[in-house]
């Protein structure tokens, strides 16, 4: 969806933004702990579904395309999540330059 076609109404799926810190795990190292950035609004779409095997398991990724009203302080290694789902920010960008909205690049996944 380039950025000049989208339709504002299309951004209505509720997510939460959230933040990686590394916390003290009492035995000299450090556990992730993720807290919530921000609720934003985005339209979600699946773009690829990879199926593999490997350590006598099978190891499923599907990557989405997410749309939202540009904000700052998104960036890779952040996170969507919703419910039970998870999407792992893997790169973000202003598809015309306009800096009306980002696109984030996600895969979605076990946190």
């Amino acid at each position: 969806m380039l950025a000049s076609f989208i339709n504002p109404g299309a951004l209505r799926t509720e997510l939460a933004l959230e933040k990686v810190e590394a916390a003290p795990d009492g035995m000299g190292g450090f556990s992730e702990q993720w807290s919530e950035v921000a609720t934003v609004f985005a339209h979600i779409e699946p773009l690829a579904a990879e199926s593999r095997f490997g350590a006598d398991r099978s190891l499923e990724t599907v990557t989405h395309r997410i749309t939202l009203r540009k904000r700052e302080g998104v960036a890779g290694g952040m996170r969507f999540h919703r419910g039970g789902r998870i999407f792992q920010i893997v790169t973000v960008h202003d598809p015309d330059e306009t800096g009306r909205y980002l696109v984030c690049r996600a895969r979605e996944g076990a946190p």
